[in-house]
């Protein structure tokens, strides 16, 4: 996890301008870099470091002697490097894993370079031999990137929008500030002036193919064209923990969120396993979050017992939730109601570990949901074909929310997230898979999922199959969610006149409830004129619902009450 920043063609002074890059430096508390590059006084790189690999040559840009040309400034880890090394024959000059980009490159071009890469990235490479920028970013989004071009040709790139809203430009602030998109790369030239002009953005990657690198992975080729449920389970099981093994890549303590759920329980568990199996020096460290006797707890608990983690449980009150509203806001950049309620207990749970461990590369759940059909409203899909669609949608967007949430609320802190859930060979995998496998069956979501890893003894039998949790509810008591606790505040907080005349004031996504108007006014506070990063509102589908919360849903209700 690191902070990337750079400017092409800028017409203010850079030392003004890099006050800018100072709004990212959360990403990466152990070093910063600022420089300039050679033959472009107007053109400048800013690097916020979060030491995990490599402690001696890992700043950035990266810069090596057999290529002088090439500038590099990347936030991610690319867990192919030494396959790719070995296969094609790489000299490197540092330990670093995103060096393999610029060798990559050089070997092959961009198009070859994106393709090949396992891992999380976002990345700016800079070819002065040929004039050309390209940025990248890796299939779900999983490293943030956003970017702002304007009409005369001048770029800004950064992990974070906070790192671009206040850059100055000849004409004005620089407003139009976007995403860039997740599984594409963008090519632009670069003009003697220093400005920029784009080229191409190509989709270099769609999540339901098998990715290039596959041919390349530790994993041999699996038994394929039989969908004969022994095999796929077992192909599952196989591909689940080499996504877990390949991201043991570090030089910091690793540690694991754990609420108890199926996904984070599943992730710690094999995680474990896979550390003593390489006789890792310390114990894995779990650590969950919640309300005094919230079920995330209770089942965390149960869950750490039977793995036998040195397990953390933070305890936080709804006081000291509802104080942490506006600050989440401001590090996720969105006011997205789901979104905002989930990130409080995560953004609560990684400043504990920042503070009160030394864990920094942390594991977690993220993407299973989308993945595996987890949403409770998948019980409502009309047909498996419809519901393989949604999951497909859910993953494409997964980079507004999900993924956005756990990247911002830890990065905040100066973590490292991992995901092994969104493992490229892992996800092409089990979206290759007849629709109808991947439905819930029995009144039980991601049935598969749970059925591949039933003989394992990785989990209690009362946790493989524990019903889905909406996080932003696991972590209250049941007798009152915490959206309850939420909207009660709220309630206070907002007017009804306000609530009425809420589409005059925000014609775009206008907020519907006063929990939503409330999110809505701190996110233009801080981020005026930037609805349009959120392009709708995260809601479940095929049921009348009013509030994203899974507490509201039929089927929730009936399995609470029974």
């Amino acid at each position: 996890m690191c902070g990337i920043w750079a400017l092409f063609g800028s017409d203010e002074c850079l030392s003004v301008q890099c006050l800018s890059a100072m709004k990212i430096a959360h990403r990466g508390p152990d070093a910063f870099r600022f420089e300039n590059v050679n033959g472009f006084t107007n053109c400048c790189f800013g690097f916020h470091r979060l030491a995990v690999v490599d402690q001696l040559y890992g700043m950035q840009p990266i810069r090596v002697k057999k290529f002088p040309y090439l500038w590099l400034c990347y936030n991610g880890e690319i867990y192919n490097f030494k396959q790719l090394q070995k296969q094609f024959g790489f000299e490197y000059q540092t330990l670093v894993d995103g060096e393999v980009i610029l060798h990559l490159y050089n070997r092959g071009g961009i198009e070859q370079t994106a393709s090949m890469l396992d891992g999380v990235f976002s990345f700016i490479l800079l070819d002065t031999a040929n004039r050309k920028v390209f940025l990248a970013r890796d299939t779900y989004g999983v490293r943030p990137l956003f970017k702002v071009l304007t009409d005369d040709g001048f770029l800004g790139v950064c992990s974070e929008a906070k790192g671009l809203i206040n850059l100055k430009h000849s004409t004005s602030l620089c407003s139009k500030v976007e995403p860039f998109l997740p599984g594409h790369y963008e090519v632009l030239d670069l003009k003697p002036s220093g400005k920029v002009a784009s080229v191409e953005l190509v989709k270099f990657h769609s999540y339901k193919d098998e990715p290039l690198h596959a041919a390349c992975d530790t994993v041999e080729t699996l038994p394929s064209g039989s969908f004969d449920i022994e095999t796929v389970k077992s192909n599952i099981r196989v591909l689940f923990e080499n996504a877990v093994r390949k991201r043991l890549m570090a030089h910091r303590r690793i540690g694991c969120l754990l609420s108890g759920g199926l996904d984070s329980s599943l992730v710690a568990a094999v995680l474990l396993k896979l550390m003593k199996e390489i006789n890792v020096s310390y114990p894995l460290q779990t650590f969950a979050i919640g309300m005094e006797n919230s079920p995330d707890l209770l089942a965390a608990r149960k869950v750490a017992a039977h793995i036998g983690s040195e397990h953390h449980e933070v305890i936080f009150n709804s006081e000291e939730g509802i104080q942490a509203i506006e600050e989440v806001i401001f590090s996720l950049e969105t006011y997205d109601i789901t979104t905002v309620r989930a990130s409080i207990g995560m953004y609560l749970v990684s400043k504990y570990i920042r503070k009160k461990t030394d864990s920094v590369v942390i594991f977690s759940g993220e993407g299973s949901d989308e993945l595996t059909q987890g949403y409770i409203y998948f019980h409502k899909a009309p047909s498996p074909e419809e519901a393989a669609e949604e999951s497909e949608r859910l993953l494409k967007e997964l980079y507004l929310f999900d993924v956005l949430r756990a990247d911002r609320t830890t990065a905040a802190h100066g973590l490292e997230l991992r995901v092994p859930f969104l493992d490229h060979r892992f996800t092409s995998y089990y979206l290759s898979l007849p629709a109808e496998l991947r439905i819930p069956k029995n009144g039980i979501e991601k049935h598969l999922l749970r059925q591949s890893f039933e003989d394992s003894n990785l989990l209690p039998k009362e946790i493989l199959w524990r019903p889905k949790e909406a996080f932003s509810d696991g972590i209250a008591s049941v007798k009152k969610s915490w959206f309850s606790i939420l909207q009660d505040y709220i309630d206070q907080q907002v007017d009804d006149l306000l609530l009425e005349k809420a589409a005059e004031k925000y014609p775009f996504n206008p907020p519907r409830t006063k929990e939503s108007y409330y999110y809505r006014q701190i996110f233009e506070k801080h981020y005026p004129g930037q609805s349009n990063w959120l392009p709708h509102y995260w809601m479940p589908r095929w049921v009348k619902a009013t509030d994203p919360s899974a507490r509201t849903l039929k089927h929730y209700k009936s399995a609470a009450q029974e």
